[in-house]
Formats: structure tokens, C-alpha cells, sequence
């Protein structure tokens, strides 16, 4: 079965994507206008907490993940946990 991901590299082959290693579960669609993969912050914290506990997922998407810059094509991470 493909992922989000295939289908989106599918639809735009010619165009070089940031990926947030590991999350590729997470991605849930694509900002069309500047080309920045979607992330469900809720399947994010659901990856990290296989590794670790709730508090700690929390601290460390927070930290790491959302934080980090990758310039213009830095992925967007939807707040969807409300």
C-alpha cells in the first residue's frame, strides 16, 4: 500500500522534499504554493511515544522537531490534537 508520502513524490517527482526522518507516518499532505510536506503533530507524538513516554515525546517534538529549520522548504507541522 503507498504511503502520503508516495503519492505525493508521485504527483511531483521533479521537486525535492524535506522529510522529518521517521515521521513519514505523520505526513498527512502538502502545502502546494511553497512545496512543504504536512505533519499531524498528534502522529508525530504518537511515533516518539512508542520510544519513550508521553511527557518526554512531548518535550522532545517541542525541542527538536518543531524547532528545527531547514529554510524555506522547512516542513509545516499541524496542530491537530485538539
Amino acid at each position: 500500500m503507498k504511503t502520503i508520502l508516495d503519492r505525493i513524490v508521485e504527483v511531483y517527482p521533479e521537486v525535492n522534499l524535506i522529510v522529518a526522518d521517521g515521521f513519514n507516518d505523520a505526513i498527512i499532505g502538502i502545502d502546494e504554493v511553497e512545496m512543504r510536506l504536512i505533519y499531524s503533530v498528534h502522529k508525530c507524538l504518537n511515533i516518539l511515544k512508542i520510544q519513550t513516554e508521553a511527557e518526554e515525546a512531548m518535550e522532545f517534538f517541542l525541542n527538536v522537531i518543531q524547532d528545527a529549520d531547514a529554510g524555506i522548504k522547512t516542513p509545516i507541522f499541524c496542530w491537530d490534537i485538539y
